[in-house]
């Protein structure tokens, strides 16, 4: 009550600017939305509560009544702080309650078959990249024989051929040896003579 009449006396007779003043044929009150630059973090539920009806004010003076708006309205805030102070505290604590143990199992299942289909997967793409990198090094092994064989036959192709020029190039010295011991020219004429 003390603190009801400091705070009466701090307050201003005139009516709050958010509320209407009653008149006399309507003693409803009705407070004006709150202002549109105020930014809310989180969307918060809302429920409708019902007001019991003030108990009229009985009209002595102007300046009783005002102060007696005045004082409803201050009580009015203050429930509501209270109501709101009670919701965040009720929030927190939802928020901040402890897994039961049986979900905790669960999801600790859950975590646990997760983490074995990863490893169950990495391993299997391990796998196959171990294949890919044995089936490339069996194909670099063939690239490389093939090679090498082409290069012996090529070699090959090479002393044929150098032996073949060597054979001409023996059986046309024979024949010239033969021609100079005989005295004979031979057959074929060449070209230029």
């Amino acid at each position: 009550m003390v603190e009801e009449k400091e705070v009466a006396a701090e307050t201003p007779s005139a009516p709050a600017p958010e509320t209407e003043v009653p008149k006399a044929d309507s003693e409803k009150t009705t407070l004006a939305p709150p202002p549109a630059d105020e930014k809310h973090e989180e969307p918060k539920a809302l429920a409708v509560v019902e007001k019991a009806p003030e108990p009229e004010p009985k009209k002595t003076s102007s300046g009783s009544h005002n102060r007696d708006v005045a004082l409803a309205e201050v009580e009015k805030e203050k429930k509501l702080s209270f109501i709101r102070a009670w919701e965040d505290s009720e929030k927190t604590k939802a928020e901040n309650k402890q897994v039961p143990k049986p979900s905790l199992k669960k999801l600790s299942a859950i975590v646990a078959w997760e983490n074995s289909k990863k490893a169950a997967l990495e391993a299997k793409l391990k796998k196959i990249e171990e294949q890919l990198e044995n089936k490339k090094a069996e194909n670099a092994e063939k690239m490389k024989n093939k090679a090498a064989s082409v290069h012996k036959e090529a070699e090959e192709k090479k002393a044929m051929v150098e032996a073949k020029r060597g054979e001409e190039l023996l059986k046309a010295e024979e024949m010239a040896a033969k021609y100079r011991a005989t005295g004979q020219t031979p057959k074929k004429a060449i070209g230029c003579f």
